[in-house]
């Protein structure tokens, strides 16, 4: 079961940060491999709301059904996919940063293996999932600074 995590400071309060997140829509602008996010329930997210991920990953492409499992407004936000090789958790945590105006992201993704062919690709998941975690970090600190969650 890999997970990692990483932690930016953002140059946007909180609330910018948040309302990237909240925008389903949004997602494949930070999150590389999600080429597209849908909310199948319709109309604002909150918990049990369900989602279906989209996604392009080494070669492969499929679909992950899953929900929001937590919906803090401006504070977190946790969605949860599985498909048949895997259960993936991935987590926002946003605080105020030290000087007004600004945030402290915390990005989390959990990765747990289902049957033979997930627990093969766990070592590999497990090499990519810090990159990837880092990067979705790094691209969601360059949106909320660029004004794109205002």
């Amino acid at each position: 079961m890999p997970e990692h995590s990483a932690t930016v400071d953002v140059a946007a309060p909180p609330g910018a940060v948040f309302a990237i997140l909240d925008a389903v829509e949004r997602t494949p602008e930070w999150l590389a491999p999600c080429t597209r996010l849908e909310n199948l329930s319709g109309g604002p997210a909150a918990a049990g709301t369900r989602l279906r991920l989209h996604y392009a990953l080494g070669g492969r492409t499929g679909t992950m059904d899953g929900a929001v499992a937590e919906r803090v407004e401006d504070r977190a936000l946790t969605d949860q996919f599985a498909d048949g090789m895997m259960d993936v958790r991935v987590a926002f945590t946003l605080a105020a940063g030290v000087t007004d105006g600004t945030s402290r992201v915390t990005v989390a993704i959990r990765v747990d293996a289902k049957g033979l062919k997930g627990r093969l690709l766990l070592p590999l998941i497990g090499s990519q999932l810090p990159g990837q975690t880092g990067d979705a970090a790094a691209s969601l600190k360059r949106l909320a600074e660029a004004g794109g969650g205002a």
